[in-house]
Order: structure tokens, then sequence, then C-alpha cells
């Protein structure tokens, strides 16, 4: 029987008829539908958690962005807040604004049989209640499924009649012009029948993850649920057993299935068969057993040879992916250019040149970015880049925006060489390399005396955080230091290259 509150609260028979059922919110539900381990460590042994890394927290704080934004869908709500409230009283407040012909509710409480979750909109339509569960996502996922099953089956519990359940997501062919248009960023999907399809499922997982929580911790090994649909925030402690390098750790095209090799009892690296092996991850192997290179003289040679003067080596920071687009003529999570570096040589034997340039902590970025490049850029230049696909995407994105540019990039597009190609090919493979061709990789292999470890930016997503970290920046000196370590983690991008290819021509002589 559906559970009745008056101001929030349980009656003394309803308390006793819950009280051996351990209590599960809408985000404890879907971690114990990914994994009934994740679930028991959760609730009995929370001190193994992982860290959340800077990382997850941008995703984490990204989606309560486009949470309130979302909001402006159906303006003129409530919301019932978390900070100052237990969720007791917020179930309580929920029910209040609901008693007195509030319409639209943000963050709505619900606690049904020992359930809680928090609806992102509820809103009061022609046929009932609407609920709308808000995803910082371009599609419909089968979690974001669950997700609204569980929330309408607390709602419904409730007592509430829910008309319609819908997922509201990011529309990706949307263009910013001027400020945000929210009916034309969200896209709304009605996807009522599949979640009443899904309820009686929903309640045989509810059963099953209660009963699970009642007993000893599950002896669930590891597998792809670790990361699907989620990184687990156990990983470290159940993945504690995994050797390095293991079976996990083989790299490149044609690498072996990881858990496959682990249930045959296979785990570390040395005890597969080389024979099963691809070539490269052969490769691979023998780097690691007998720190075996390879260097392929006459094809490093042949690359060598495509190349020409003056030579341009050259890496662009963006904007992280975001949902939102920030400036004019961009779409959701299209990466933004914000900065650049750009060494130079003219020819064998000239000096290096270097030149760079950081957007200010204001405005659009695009427009300077774009004319500083077109100045610094020789007409004709061989460009190397490190994975050409990104800084050609970038390219090709700004000829779009300002087509009266387009005929000048599009001969920069041409003229673009990957750097990269001879490490990814294994034309040169070093052991320290670990199955990889990433610059990060390569670097300290081939150049031991550059590092990106002691600086303060060591990666393009920290980079992106860093950027809109100085732009939200009203102090001047932080402004200034976060500026000062993007300009130098940047500069060690194209300086690795420069270095990278000097050591390429020392292979052939």
């Amino acid at each position: 029987m559906p559970i009745i509150y008056v101001d929030g609260i349980k009656s003394l028979q309803e308390q006793e008829m819950t009280k051996y059922s351990p209590f599960l919110s809408k985000s404890l539900y879907i971690k114990g539908l990914q994994c009934h381990k994740a679930l028991w460590l959760h609730k009995n042994r929370p001190e193994l958690k992982d860290e959340v890394s800077t990382a997850q927290q941008v995703v984490f704080d990204a989606g309560t962005d486009v949470g309130i934004l979302a909001q402006h869908l159906f303006p003129g709500g409530v919301e019932v807040p978390y900070d100052g409230l237990t969720t007791a009283q917020q179930v309580t407040m929920t029910r209040r604004l609901i008693a007195e012909g509030v319409e639209t509710i943000y963050e709505a409480a619900f606690n049904f049989d020992n359930l809680f979750c928090k609806v992102d909109i509820l809103h009061k339509g022609v046929d009932g209640w609407e609920l709308y569960e808000v995803k910082n996502s371009t599609d419909r996922k089968d979690v974001y499924v669950n997700d609204i099953a569980i929330q309408y089956h607390i709602v419904t519990g409730s007592e509430i009649p829910v008309s319609s359940a819908c997922l509201v997501h990011i529309n990706n062919q949307y263009v910013r012009h001027g400020d945000i248009d929210v009916q034309q960023l969200f896209t709304i999907l009605d996807i009522t029948d599949e979640i009443i399809d899904k309820q009686a499922e929903l309640q045989k997982n509810i059963a099953a993850m209660r009963g699970m929580l009642q007993g000893e911790m599950p002896a669930i090994d590891i597998g792809p649920h670790c990361s699907d649909p989620y990184e687990c925030s156990f990983s470290g402690h159940c993945w504690s057993h995994i050797p390095s390098p293991s079976v996990f750790d083989f790299a490149d095209l044609g690498k072996p299935d990881g858990f496959a090799l682990y249930k045959q009892g296979i785990v570390k690296m040395e005890d597969v068969s080389r024979e099963t092996l691809g070539w490269r991850q052969q490769m691979q192997l023998d780097g690691y057993l007998h720190q075996k290179n390879v260097v392929d003289v006459a094809a490093i040679k042949e690359f060598l040879d495509s190349l020409w003067y003056p030579l341009a080596f050259l890496d662009f920071e963006t904007t992280c992916l975001m949902a939102v687009p920030l400036f004019e003529g961009t779409r959701p999570f299209q990466p933004v250019p914000f900065q650049f570096s750009l060494h130079m040589r003219n020819s064998s034997d000239a000096p290096v040149q270097h030149r760079e340039f950081l957007a200010p902590a204001v405005g659009d970025p695009q427009e300077p970015f774009l004319h500083a490049l077109l100045d610094a850029l020789p007409e004709n230049a061989c460009i190397l880049s490190w994975n050409k696909g990104f800084e050609g995407k970038i390219l090709r994105m700004l000829a779009e925006r300002f087509s009266m540019h387009g005929e000048r990039l599009q001969h920069h597009i041409d003229n673009l060489v990957d750097l990269m190609t001879p490490f990814r090919s294994k034309q040169i493979y070093h052991w320290q390399f670990n199955g990889s061709y990433s610059i990060k990789a390569v670097l300290p292999a081939l150049v031991p005396e550059l590092s990106y470890e002691a600086l303060a930016i060591s990666d393009g997503g920290t980079a992106a955080d860093a950027w809109l970290q100085m732009r939200a920046s009203s102090d001047p000196d932080e402004q200034k230091k976060i500026g000062g370590d993007l300009l130098e983690y940047c500069h060690l991008d194209t300086l690795a290259m420069v270095r990278i290819l000097d050591e390429l021509n020392k292979f052939c002589g």
C-alpha cells in the first residue's frame, strides 16, 4: 500500500513496515544496478571510496549548471534546496508546495517505502504532474531510463499522479546566436511508456538489492561493469590485486581482451603467450621484458624527407567540452581555441623562434585567436602537430565561423603534418613508451631532460579548466599566475616536438 505522509513524517505503523528495508536513494539504486558490491561497499565501507578527481568534479559541476539552466524551460517555479534541510524537511516542503498550488517545483523531494529521490523539474500540466529529468548529454541512454523509472516509482507511490515522464537532454545541433535559447538548447523526450514498462523489473531490482544489503559483501569480481555506465568509486579497492603492468595495460589496435585473459587466470603481462598477441602488443611485451627498442631508419628517413621549411611546430589549447556553448556561433560540446604555441625553424641551421597567444580573461577568444594565428604562421609553412586531426578540426571550425578566412585556413590545413605518425605506426618504438604514442610518453623516453611532471598544468583538460578559472577570477594576481602556468605548459608542448624531431634526425645520421 502507498505510504501517506503527514508533514513528511511516517506514522508509527509505517515506520515499522520500512525499518527493515534498507534506505535507497535514486543514485544508490543506479549504483546497485551497475554493481551490487559497489552498493554494499557504499553502505558498509564508505571509507574505501576513491577520491573524486578534478576531472570528475568538473563533470559533476557541469551537470548541476545544466540542470539549473533547464529550469528556464518552466520559469517561475520554486526550488526545494539541498542545503540546510534534511531529506525529511525537503519532502515536507515539497508536500507543502503541492498543497499550496505551486505548479512548477525544482528539485522536488519524495520518500516512498524508504526510497528517496529528487526530481529535477516537476510541472503541473493539463493532464497531471509531469516529471522531467535533465541530463548533460546529447542522447538517450539506458541508464537514464532506469534513473527516471525509479523516480516515477517513488513519486507515484507517494500518491502524486504522473501523466508523463520525460528526459531532457542537449540538442547538439543548436548554434548559439546571442543569448542562450533554452527552448532550442534542450530536447524533451517523452519516455512514459518505457518507464511504465520498467516498473515490474524495477521492483524486483529493489527487492534484490535490499536482500543483498542485509547479508555479507557480495563476491563480485572486477569486470566491464567497473566502468559501465559510470566509473565506479571503489575501483581502487576492487582492483588493488592487479599488478602493474598487467594484461589490462596492453595498448593500441588489436590489444587483447584483458577480462578474457583475467578469467583464464592470466593477470601479469609477462604471463601472456607472445604468439597470441598482435605485432604491436608483441613489440610492447618485448620492450617490457627485454627493454627492446625498434627503429626503422628507412621509414623515418622517408617521413623526414616529406617535410619542408619553414617548419612550424603548432599546438592548440581549447575549452573543455561544455554542454552550454559560451560563445557566439558555437555548438554544445564544441571545443573553442583560446591559446596556441608556435615554435618555428626557417632552415636546418636556423635558430628556433617562438610565438604564442593566450586569450584574455574576458570576451570571446575566437577572433583574436584567429588573427594572432594567421599573423604568426608563415604562408607556406610545413605545420607539424601531434595528432594533426585535432588542430585540423579546430582550423575547419574557425573557417566555418569566419568564412572570409576560409581559403587561407584551408591552405594551412593542407600543410598539416602529423609528427605522431612514425610513433603511431611503430616505425620507432622505445620500451619506455609502454605501448603508448602520446607525447607525454614519448618525450621523457627520447628527451629525458624535458618533463611535464614539474609543471603546475600538465595536460589539456587541466589547461581548459584553468582558463575558465582565470576568466572567473577577479583577483589579478591569480589571473597572472594561471596565465603564466598556461603559457609554460603550451610552450613545452611545441618545444617537445622540436626536440623530438631533432632526435628523429639523429637516428638517420
